[in-house]
């Protein structure tokens, strides 16, 4: 296949070494040099999600090219300039090129529009999932919440830790116990501490101890935690 990947990001660039070492043909290029791409049979959009209905008007292409993004959040409208369009949004961490492209391969894709998304997600052996566009959102802020968010809790797990001269590190092991046990037997199950039992001394205790600036986190995070125990509670057989 002869794909066109507009933007020379991460995602750009993860998704050519990816694409290239499934065997297709992929040329790379920056937004403002994608005005032709009529000899391609895909154009692949991995521009900042504000741009792509602008980079796409400028895309010059024949009813052969499927035109297609890969943002998570945005529906095909915003190729509406073009007939033959689609969505390719990884459910991935692209933090490099070549970790990105090693996460791509296999990974899960939400994919919208032109059957010949398919075949790029096939190609990488990849698993498709389908949403209606009004799901999108709530879907792409599951991904924010499950990586980006995730990320910024480490972020004051270390500000914790090293407030006592330890480090993230020593915390990270705890951390990836508890992605196990949701895996394994889901975010009901897998909840423990104190929020768990009830134990508001505790939390009290935490909340006294730390600097104000990691209060508000704890406490909507505690919250959650309360909902989740009151959830599992409910569901338990009387």
């Amino acid at each position: 296949m002869n794909i066109v990947i507009v933007g020379a990001g991460r995602a750009g660039t993860s998704f050519e070494q990816a694409l290239r070492a499934a065997g297709h043909r992929v040329r790379l290029v920056h937004h403002d040099d994608a005005t032709d791409a009529a000899v391609a049979d895909l154009v692949l959009l991995c521009v900042p999600d504000d741009a792509i209905a602008e980079v796409a008007a400028t895309i010059a292409t024949n009813d052969h090219t499927v035109v297609a993004h890969a943002a998570g959040s945005r529906t095909l409208g915003e190729l509406s300039t073009h007939r033959r369009v689609a969505s390719i949004h990884p459910l991935a961490v692209l933090s490099s090129t070549e970790v990105g492209a090693q996460r791509l391969a296999g990974a899960t894709f939400c994919v919208a529009g032109d059957p010949l998304a398919d075949d790029v997600v096939a190609s990488l052996g990849g698993r498709v999932i389908r949403l209606r566009d009004d799901q999108r959102t709530i879907y792409h802020a599951a991904a924010v919440v499950a990586s980006n968010h995730l990320v910024a809790l480490m972020g004051q797990v270390q500000h914790l830790a090293e407030s006592i001269g330890l480090d993230v590190e020593d915390f990270v092991g705890l951390a990836q116990q508890s992605l196990g046990d949701v895996r394994l037997v889901g975010p009901d199950a897998a909840l423990t501490g104190p929020a768990s039992r009830g134990d508001l001394s505790t939390i009290d205790a935490h909340l006294a101890a730390m600097d104000e600036a990691d209060r508000s986190a704890y406490v909507a995070l505690a919250n959650a935690a309360f909902e989740l125990a009151e959830r599992r509670r409910l569901q338990m057989p009387a």
